[in-house]
């Protein structure tokens, strides 16, 4: 999962993509990349780390240019601790193009292999994004062969380069001398929306709250398998490229990986936190009396909304049991299991008076290892806790996701071919209780009638675009991002904190 940016405006862009990549820093925090277009000529400066870091005022005054695009790195594919695979991608041919991409190829392989056999093109990297990139420049190079690059033909490339790809994508890219390309899989798994300001300018950005939070209006969000040509003038080109689109948004978005406070495809993703406190109310009444609970305790940063719902719903006090130290390093794919549960002691502080003497039902957004959520309750006994109830507002997680999130192998998640009363042992609460399924879906589609359905693979196994496959599966875990024994990891998933 990653967060990507484009801008068309008529006064210089650097740090309008900025400001937009720090509203989406979010989505990823490996690395950071910005590319600016004056004339001709690209611009571009990319490194790892976090937005902050990576730019300084002598690498913004590099940055000219009214046209750019940017990118946040969160690693689900290649190599986490390569400079080379920070995004944005170039080639020089045909136009000269740079891109960013969110989502996950699940036919990278195949494609590598097409490119260097069939369409003669080089990729130097193991990140599908490349091969998104060098896919959709040869499209564009047989569309424009003895014709000029027109939206007409830049619509028929993106045509036959969606119908070589499988899996999630949300692409920006920078076309030089001609202007900006925007586009999403024909499933809408990853978000990509659009807006702009007075003065102009238009924007495409992962989540709503990049644009409203740079001064665009939201205008609307790129349908899946749309295409947007946003020329260097500022006129907005669309059109439909893919066979049978389909809107099954990601519903992990929703439980866990965007921000509060914006709203992807008609869904207030507070709204649906909200949502998800009710139907995880009757839950928890059916598990353990409301009178048999002291206290209701979210563990931040997520599942707050939920977590306020649900104890206004059962009319049991709500209180702040965990006070989070912002500045730590992350734990979630942590390489050692030691590490990361130091790293929880040390990024969580528990108020111990909330806890002393008390039935304490703690709410998360979702529980996906099970090593921190095990950590976490012993805290809350060690605070003196009497009982220690947890609660997820997500259902399971049982499943790989292939779409752009780094959820651990099959193997690795504790709900796996295990019972809930197992998973309980597991994690040493009291009681275990989970969000259902369909309840989840209803909870969150409500709030948007016309959706299709939602890509919910790693709560129900279905995979939505139908290619996936135990094989296919084990060939995707062969490629999962390299983190070092030694190394920090910084993904997004590993301290769920920034989105709030």
């Amino acid at each position: 999962m990653c967060g990507i940016v484009g801008v068309v405006s008529n006064a210089p862009v650097n740090q309008l993509l900025y400001d937009a990549l720090l509203l989406l820093q979010h989505r990823g925090q490996d690395a950071a990349g910005i590319v600016t277009l004056l004339e001709r000529k690209f611009f571009m400066h990319k490194a790892k780390g976090m937005v902050r870091d990576v730019f300084r005022t002598r690498n913004m005054r590099g940055l000219p240019g009214d046209v750019g695009l940017g990118q946040v790195r969160y690693p689900t594919a290649g190599n986490a601790y390569s400079e080379e695979e920070a995004q944005p991608f170039y080639v020089n041919a045909p136009f000269g193009i740079v891109l960013v991409h969110n989502g996950n190829l699940t036919n990278a392989h195949a494609l590598r292999a097409e490119l260097f056999s069939t369409d003669h093109r080089h990729t130097n990297t193991e990140s599908d994004s490349e091969v998104l990139l060098n896919v959709l420049a040869h499209e564009l190079d047989r569309a424009t062969r003895g014709r000029l690059l027109d939206s007409a033909t830049l619509f028929e490339a993106v045509r036959n380069t969606q119908r070589r790809l499988r899996g999630s994508y949300a692409v920006v890219a920078l076309i030089a001398g001609h202007g900006l390309l925007a586009f999403r899989d024909p499933y809408g798994i990853r978000p990509l929306a659009m807006g702009r300001n007075a003065d102009g300018t238009v924007m495409v950005a992962s989540e709503s709250v990049a644009l409203e939070g740079s001064g665009h209006v939201f205008e609307r969000n790129i349908a899946p398998g749309e295409a947007v040509f946003i020329d260097l003038q500022g006129q907005v080109h669309a059109e439909q490229c893919a066979d049978a689109p389909t809107l099954n948004p990601c519903i992990f978005e929703f439980v866990y990986l965007a921000r509060p406070d914006s709203v992807l495809d008609g869904i207030s993703v507070y709204q649906a936190r909200l949502n998800l406190g009710e139907t995880l109310a009757k839950r928890v009444v059916s598990t353990v009396p409301p009178s048999e609970i002291d206290v209701i305790i979210p563990i931040p940063e997520s599942s707050r909304p939920s977590a306020t719902q649900l104890a206004h719903l059962l009319g049991v006090p709500y209180r702040e049991g965990f006070v989070k130290n912002r500045y730590v390093g992350r734990t979630f794919i942590m390489p050692g299991q030691g590490v990361r549960k130091k790293s929880v002691r040390q990024k969580l502080n528990v108020i111990a008076s909330e806890f002393k003497g008390r039935n304490v039902l703690l709410v998360d957004d979702s529980i996906v290892r099970g090593t921190t959520s095990r950590e976490i309750v012993q805290m809350a006994r060690d605070a003196g806790a009497r009982k220690v109830y947890l609660a997820s507002a997500a259902p399971p997680v049982r499943y790989p996701n292939v779409y752009g999130i780094d959820m651990p192998t099959k193997d690795e998640l504790v709900a796996h071919d295990r019972t809930v009363e197992e998973i309980r042992e597991l994690i040493g609460c009291d009681a275990l209780i989970y969000q259902d399924v369909d309840a989840m879906k209803r909870a969150i589609g409500s709030l948007n009638p016309k959706l299709d359905g939602f890509d919910a693979s790693c709560f129900d196994g279905v995979y939505v675009t139908g290619d996936i496959d135990t094989e296919a599966i084990s060939r995707m875990n062969g490629n999962r991002p390299r983190i070092e024994e030694t190394g920090e990891d910084s993904s997004r998933l590993a301290l769920p904190n920034l989105a709030e």
